[in-house]
């Protein structure tokens, strides 16, 4: 439980910092992600775009 707890911790952190250049790509704007302003941070939760993303890894698997 711990590692899955550190494992999540150090994604969202690896996230964070790639966000600017993931936006332009189109993360953080899909139908399903939600954006808000929390102590003056905007935090970012890409529901939406973790789906689409998980969806085109799993054809690419598929396929190969």
């Amino acid at each position: 439980m711990t590692r899955w707890l550190a494992v999540i911790f150090l994604a969202l952190m690896i996230f964070s910092a790639l966000l600017p250049w993931l936006e332009k790509l189109g993360v953080g704007r899909v139908p399903g992600d939600i954006r808000f302003r929390l102590f003056g941070q905007t935090v970012c939760l890409p529901f939406g775009s973790a789906l689409v993303w998980y969806l085109l890894v799993l054809t690419i698997a598929k396929l190969l």
